[in-house]
């Protein structure tokens, strides 16, 4: 059984590739991944972020999801002295950087959870892989350049584990430096494997928001792999980043 699924969810293309799982079992991660949207989008004025935001909800009205959303916002915004955080002055809350890689995280766990193993779940780029899809080779995820869209600066192998990328390229500048609201300069792209999303996606982002600190901090970020493109076109990779040698 195999199923492979596109569909358009928080304002992006997320596809599904099951190798080893049926269409219900894709259904149940879009099906969260829905729901997630609708609970966790700032844009909707309905939502859950959106209600607390305007202070209808107190901290102890919060789901248990939303209560450790946020909770991961509050670790990286301690953690980057406030370059990263889900509260810039005059957007309001917006958890979004955290809530992507989260959700589609716990997408790829309820696929696990319905007994599949060999999977790829992308989210506009952010990928979490699982198994091999043919015996001996891990999925092949590629880091797009940031200069040259028909070209990527490397290609990771990746079997079980998560890969994300903050960059310009795709929205411009849409990372702000919190602690100063202004757009951030410094870095290009900022790409981060470990073995969660919500972790390699966050960390990317908050890595971004630092400008050229994000290199080291970003390094210093346990059990994960760096490839970060600065804007002088300079690379800085870990050594235990897993590069796929064709």
């Amino acid at each position: 059984m195999s199923a492979r699924r596109v569909e358009h969810v928080m304002g992006l293309p997320i596809s599904v590739d099951l190798r080893d799982g049926d269409a219900a079992l894709a259904d149940r991660a879009f099906a969260w991944l829905r729901e997630v949207d609708a609970r966790f989008s700032p844009f909707k004025p309905d939502s859950e972020v959106s209600r607390l935001d305007r202070g209808e909800l107190t901290q102890d009205e919060l789901s248990p999801d939303l209560v450790e959303v946020l909770s991961l916002c509050d670790w990286y915004e301690e953690s980057t002295g406030g370059a990263f955080t889900a509260r810039v002055p005059g957007r309001g809350l917006d958890p979004c950087a955290v809530v992507k890689g989260w959700a589609v995280q716990r997408a790829a766990d309820l696929l696990r959870e319905g007994g599949a193993s060999v999977f790829c779940v992308n989210a506009g780029g952010d990928v979490v892989t699982a198994g091999e899809p043919e015996p001996g080779k891990p999925w092949r995820v590629g880091v797009r350049h940031p200069d040259l869209a028909d070209r990527v600066s490397v290609v990771l192998g990746v079997r079980d584990g998560a890969v994300a990328t903050s960059a310009l390229y795709e929205r411009g500048q849409h990372i702000l430096d919190g602690r100063t609201g202004l757009p951030v300069t410094g870095l290009l792209s900022v790409t981060v494997f470990c073995d969660d999303l919500a972790i390699a996606d966050t960390t990317a982002t908050a890595a971004f928001a630092l400008g050229r600190d994000g290199i080291e901090w970003a390094a210093a970020q346990e059990d994960c792999a760096v490839f970060i493109v600065d804007e002088d076109r300079q690379v800085h990779s870990s050594p235990g980043l897993p590069v796929h040698i064709c």
